[in-house]
């Protein structure tokens, strides 16, 4: 009996070990990758072969973002509106026949992961395995990252006199703003459970309509981590794809924040694909294409 509790004391002690271990592994990718983003904003090298002007004129302005929308703290609100007026006339291009392709692809994957929720979500509630992955990946530790990264890129443009970088940041909280916006109204009409609001091995149907209508409330249709960690992604991963490494690392953290909010029965699957694909096309379609 005495070998016994002993061993499993040994076993315990080494999972507990592991798990810190884990933890600090994920830590330490995140700091780094805040660090290597704010590097790549840093070595952004200005184009064109003209003399360089005087210092109080410099713009530091790339080539591969020469044809990206112009964004400053001044025209921030303006450009907002108009964000929101064509997302919310969108149905309208939708009527006259553009962009139904891929209209029709995200609502066909988030039908059938809805359709499939009740049954892929019960897994993850009720399992340990991800204890933790969730613990270092929460909803109050991404949330702190991807608002650090857009704000340390618009840190170093400041000191670095870089408006590349500056107007980077700016066009990333643009599209946050954006996505979550749109999140109020979806969570508000559709008053989502979370998984976490359900107990035993499921289904765990009858989600829609059935929990709070606060649009504020965690959880629910859609994700605003995985919509938010998506469309910062996007913007960086679209200003700074000279660093052929930038958008692997900005889309690889993007879908570990967003899975972490399925393995924390935060959100349903659902909820995170259309979360994040809300976030993909808002940026890159809604927010970058200048005007």
């Amino acid at each position: 009996m005495t070998n016994l509790s002993s061993r499993v004391l040994l076993l315990q002690t080494i999972r507990r070990i592991r798990i810190q271990a884990y933890r600090r592994a994920i830590r330490g990718c995140l700091i780094l990758t805040l660090f290597v983003t704010a590097a790549a904003a840093s070595s952004q090298e200005p184009s064109g072969s003209a003399p360089s002007p005087l210092p109080a004129q410099q713009t530091n302005t790339s080539a591969i973002g020469g044809n990206d929308r112009q964004v400053s703290l001044r025209t921030l609100p303006s450009n907002l509106l108009a964000d929101q007026k064509d997302i919310w006339l969108f149905p309208g291009k939708l009527a006259k026949g553009q962009h139904w392709i891929p209209t029709v692809v995200i609502a066909g994957i988030t039908s059938g992961l809805v359709a499939s929720d009740p049954n892929t979500a019960p897994p993850f509630r009720t399992s340990n395995s991800f204890s933790g992955y969730n613990r270092v990946l929460s909803g109050t530790n991404t949330g702190a990252f991807i608002a650090a990264v857009p704000a340390s890129i618009y840190a170093i443009g400041l000191i670095k006199k870089d408006s590349y970088a500056q107007s980077t940041a700016l066009l990333a909280a643009e599209a946050f703003a954006d996505g979550f916006a749109l999140d109020l109204a979806f969570k508000g009409i559709t008053g989502r459970k979370q998984p976490l609001q359900y107990t035993g091995e499921g289904p765990y149907a009858d989600s829609f309509f059935n929990g709070t209508h606060n649009p504020f409330h965690s959880g629910g249709f859609y994700s605003v981590h995985a919509m938010a960690a998506t469309s910062v992604a996007a913007v960086i991963a679209h200003r700074y794809r000279n660093h052929r490494w930038v958008p692997f690392v900005a889309y690889g953290l993007a879908g570990a924040i967003s899975f972490a909010r399925i393995t924390g029965s935060n959100h349903f699957p659902s909820d995170v694909f259309f979360g994040g694909a809300m976030g993909f096309v808002i940026a890159r379609y809604a927010v970058l294409p200048a005007r």
